[in-house]
Order: structure tokens, then sequence, then C-alpha cells
């Protein structure tokens, strides 16, 4: 019988290698638990770490209330204040007692002293009737009035203050003062974002300067910062360091971008609660993730020049707004949620020579915005975006003293016009009723938070259901006060 073979283990050798392998193990785990955060080393741990949603709060797409018939929102802010009665809603016996005495209190008017108000200005521009629906639109708005059937003008909107900063808080985001979150932050905190790879709320500013407010008007408030709007630059570029300075692999690339992603979450885990942080890492991961689609997304030079003419890019008055119009539509096309198109500081508001005014602010505006609807609707997407146009008051029927003399009208907090088109808005209709002198609403009143209401209904959110909790509270868009859909004109 032959000896043992040198080779062969024993039961001592087996379990001293078996030691080796436990205290190996636990080893790795307690390196772990102090450099990894006690992330498995199971792959398949592994991988749902490096695949775990950023947060609580992210730009995810989520579940609507009820069914939505507009998926995005396209917002046309008209600063400063447009004539209601020069633009949409024509009063012929205004037009008869043009330079009359106010018959009423002139301190009905508005909110300068009585000293100030003039006499009863007619309408400065002819209206036709346009349309298969004979929506009535003034004469320098020759290209919106052809898009009159998909339309919807409200012309019995009301707000709560005559000043500007004050009616911007509002008709922004509901409330009168500042710190409130933006019906656009409410938009992409209840439905996040069909795109990862762009901001969800995007702001497209004026070359010639930032609106009044500035970022207030697209700010998110006391929610989370990940839902506030992200502006672009209005000249060159709209987004800088789009191109990675140096290419590398692919694999490279997102093998880094997964350990980033993972030490990320590390550090989220060891500081919780902190939106502030949840921001600005939600931010870094979007930056990288833009320069994979961004740059396709923003040039407008894959557009064909036929499109370009539409939008008016290249002529001189509507080359701004035209860009910033088309570049909404390319937006949209690609997920984003929510896009605001503002102007500079005030330029409707019209204290003096209301004609020249008006004329030149439709002159930069109205060729583009005409082509954003047609554009929308020849590619089917007026059906799922919302277009939204107005500002945040009217006019009062009464020229005000200025400067240029006694040529402008004055701010109207009592009534004013926004119009609505896509996104399920019944097409060629006009809603509410003013009095004859456009000054005050007299049948069909439509408040701020209705209008915000509607809006949030059109995009599957009920108004009383979209909340936030802050010191106890649950804040809303629409506020405390009963607030109604206008169901009078969806589709």
């Amino acid at each position: 019988m032959s000896g043992p073979s040198e080779n062969r283990d024993t039961r001592r050798d087996f379990f001293a290698r078996t030691s080796d392998g436990l205290f190996g193990a636990a080893l790795t785990h307690l390196l772990c638990q102090d450099f990894f955060d006690g992330a498995s080393v199971l792959a398949a741990e592994a991988d749902a770490v490096a695949h775990a949603a950023p947060g609580v709060f992210n730009l995810k797409p989520k579940q609507t209330h009820h069914p939505a018939t507009a998926t995005s929102v396209i917002h046309l802010f008209m600063n400063g204040g447009p004539s209601q009665m020069d633009l949409f809603d024509p009063k012929p016996v205004l037009n008869r007692m043009d330079g009359q005495p106010y018959p009423g209190n002139v301190e009905d008017i508005g909110n300068q002293g009585t000293a100030d108000i003039g006499v009863m200005m007619g309408g400065q521009f002819k209206f036709a009737r346009h349309g298969e629906s004979g929506l009535w639109m003034a004469d320098v708005l020759p290209h919106t009035s052809q898009m009159a059937d998909d339309i919807c003008l409200i012309n019995s909107l009301w707000t709560d203050h005559p000043n500007h900063d004050n009616a911007l808080y509002k008709i922004h985001s509901g409330r009168l003062f500042m710190g409130y979150p933006t019906f656009g932050a409410w938009t992409v905190y209840g439905l996040g974002s069909e795109s990862q790879n762009l901001p969800a709320y995007v702001v497209l500013n004026d070359p010639l300067g930032p609106p009044k407010n500035g970022t207030r008007n697209w700010t998110s408030g006391f929610l989370p910062p990940v839902y506030q709007g992200t502006p672009f630059r209005p000249t060159g570029s709209p987004i800088l360091n789009l191109k990675p300075q140096f290419d590398q692999p692919s694999a490279v690339t997102e093998s880094a971008r997964g350990l980033l992603n993972r030490l990320d979450e590390i550090h989220r885990k060891e500081r919780p609660h902190n939106p502030d942080l949840d921001a600005r890492i939600e931010s870094y991961s979007l930056a990288a993730r833009m320069q994979l689609s961004a740059g396709e997304a923003l040039d407008l030079s894959r557009e064909s020049r036929s499109t370009l003419s539409m939008y008016g890019v290249g002529e001189k008055l509507t080359d701004s707004y035209g860009r910033r119009c088309l570049l909404a539509r390319r937006l949209v096309e690609r997920g984003v949620r929510f896009v605001q198109i503002f102007m500079e500081e005030q330029p409707w508001d019209s204290h003096a020579d209301l004609g020249p005014n008006h004329r030149g602010a439709c002159e930069r505006t109205d060729k583009p915005v005409a082509a954003l609807l047609a554009d929308l609707k020849e590619r089917g997407l007026l059906e799922s975006t919302l277009v939204i146009w107005g500002g945040e008051f009217g006019r009062t029927p009464t020229t005000q003293k200025s400067a240029a003399g006694y040529s402008g009208r004055d701010h109207n907090m009592q009534a004013f016009t926004s119009w609505m088109a896509g996104g399920g808005i019944k097409g060629g209709t006009a809603y509410g009723t003013t009095d004859d002198f456009g000054h005050a609403v007299v049948e069909n009143p439509v408040s701020v938070h209705d209008f915000h209401a509607t809006i949030l209904h059109l995009l599957g959110l009920h108004h009383q259901k979209l909340f936030f909790e802050r010191a106890g509270l649950e804040e809303r868009l629409t506020g405390v006060k009963p607030a109604r859909v206008v169901s009078e004109i969806l589709s």
C-alpha cells in the first residue's frame, strides 16, 4: 500500500485556506464600509447602485393625475402689458368717445393720481375678423391672425395688482410677492421631463437684456432647486463648453461617468435632506449628458432655408425672436417640458406713444409667433404642445400724462387678454367679455389662479393634488382660494 501523496490536501490545509477566504471577505467588507459607504462588492448590487435614481427630487418622468392633452408648454411672455382694446378686444363705443372725458369715477381707472389721467382714447389700429371663426384681431398682427382658428382668446383675465413687479410675481407664481415657485417650476416638479439629456425647463432671454424681476420669473422658490428654469445665452452659443476638451472611447467615458455617479451617491447619502446638493449633482450630471445631444438640438443650421425664412431668421426686425421661437420648437420636439421666451424689460409698457410702441413690438414678434404655431401644427406637435401668449396685465381706456403728452395708456389690472393654442385648447374661440371701454370684466371672469389651474389640467395635473409640504402646510400654485378649470375653452 503506497503512502499518502505529497500533493494531497489534508483537512487542516482545507480549513486553513477557508479561514483565509473568510478573513479576506471580512476585510473587503470593512474596506467597502470605510471607502465606499457600504456598497456591496456583488456585481448585481453594484449595478443597482450605479443605476439608482439620483434622489427623491429629480427630473424623471412622473405619472399624471388624469390623462393629459398637452405634454409640453411654450410660454411667449409679453413683458409690460399689451393693450387688449388695441389688439384683440375692439370697442366701438370707446372709439366714438375718443378725446372725451371718462364718464365714470376717474379714481377707478388705474394706479396713478387723477391729475395724470387724460381723456378716452380709441383703438389705435384697425380691426377685422379672421378665419372661419371670425376672431377679431388688429391689423398689426397680420401673421398671427392667419392662425385665428387655432387660437383661443381669453379676454376676461384679471389680476390683483397694477404694478409690474407684483403683477409679474402673480402671473408667474400665483402670489404677489417674491420667493414662490413659478408655474414652470411647478410643471416640472409635477411631471419631470421626457428628455434626460436636456434641461426640463428652459428660459430664452432677449439679447437686449433680461426682463423685469430677472431670475425671479423662473425661480423654483421653495421647491428643490432642480426644478428652476435654465437660461440659455441669448447671443452666440446658447450653452458654452458643450464640446468635450478631448475625444476618448465611449466605453472609457461611460466608465468614468458611472464611477462619478457612484461617488456622488456616496456623497449624497452622507448629507441627506440637502436639496442644493441634489440640484448641483443633477446639474453636473445633466451637463455631462448634454454633451451627447444638446449640440444637435441647438443647431439651427440643420433647418431648411424655407423654415428659417418662415420664422423671419435673417431679417432685421424678426431675427432674434424668430431664432428663439424656432429653438423652442426644436426643444419641445426633443422632450423638453417647459420653454419660456422673454423680451427685454417691459417693451409693451406703453405709457406714451402707444401706437408706435405696440406696432414695433408686433413687428418683432408677430411673424415668428405665427410661424411657431404653423410649424408645430405641420409637424403634428401642436396637439401636444400648449402655446401661451400674454403679459402681466392690460391697459386703461384713458390716456396718461407723460413727457410726450397724453399718448399712452396706464396699467390696468381689471381686464386683459391672453391667448392659448394647441394642447387641448378649443381654437377659434373668444372667451369672456369686458365693458364697453375694455376696462373691466363683465362676463366669465378668469382669475390668474383659474388660468394656472387650466394650464395644469391640460398637462394632466390637478391643481389641488399638486402640492409641496412646507412648514406643515400644503403649498399649491393656486393658493388656498378656490380656483376653477375654465372648461369652456377646452376641446
